[in-house]
């Protein structure tokens, strides 16, 4: 039995990774399983799941939003770490039973992207860069229920930070659908080395 290949989706909070995972599902003639940050989030025990939590309470733990600045930050604690790892791990095993995957994370600190060069390794990715423009981030933000004022745009450039993508798309400026097509194309007939196998040697490199 072969492996699936993968798609991972980085980008900031209300980017659009979410439209542009479903509308590849959508596109797609084979099937798709999405696996997404928000899903297993969503997962956690709710006191783990934390809203500017103190030192003293479970929320630091796991994903706590902390207001900084007159911006908001995401902090993993010891749960939230071990709730990322798993899924990674999580979409690596989909893969591995042969069935196609698109994960959907935002990759907040260096090691989140080393596990996945880790965990990724023997499988065909296509690492794709998802953007969109401050205002349509500001918009998008406001009109989702649950979501925190400055999250998106705090998390523009540190999201991408030492990545190099397969294939890059604006969601303020592209539709959903041609989203789709650009990525499904540049999983298709992605140049060799791919941006992971560009990625593993810088990391073997440095």
């Amino acid at each position: 039995m072969s492996n699936g290949s993968i798609i991972l989706l980085n980008g900031t909070s209300s980017a659009g990774k979410t439209t542009v995972a479903r509308a590849i599902q959508d596109v797609s003639p084979t099937p798709l399983q999405h696996i997404s940050l928000d899903h297993f989030r969503d997962g956690m025990a709710g006191r783990y799941r934390g809203m500017n939590s103190h030192d003293d309470e479970p929320g630091t733990r796991g994903l706590n939003v902390v207001p900084v600045g007159g911006m908001t930050q995401l902090r993993f604690g010891d749960v939230g770490r071990l709730t990322l790892r798993g899924m990674r791990r999580a979409a690596a095993a989909f893969a591995a039973t042969g069935i196609d995957v698109i994960v959907d994370d935002l990759l907040l600190e260096p090691d989140f992207l080393r596990d996945y060069l880790e965990v990724f390794a023997g499988f065909d990715v296509t690492f794709v860069g998802v953007h969109c423009d401050v205002d349509t981030l500001k918009a998008r933000e406001q009109a989702r229920p649950g979501r925190f004022p400055g999250t998106a745009v705090a998390h523009m450039k540190q999201v991408h930070a030492g990545c190099e993508y397969d294939v890059e798309v604006d969601t303020a400026r592209i539709a959903p659908r041609e989203c789709a097509e650009r990525v499904l194309a540049a999983s298709r007939d992605r140049r060799s080395p791919s941006a992971f196998e560009r990625l593993r040697l810088g990391e073997q490199s440095a």
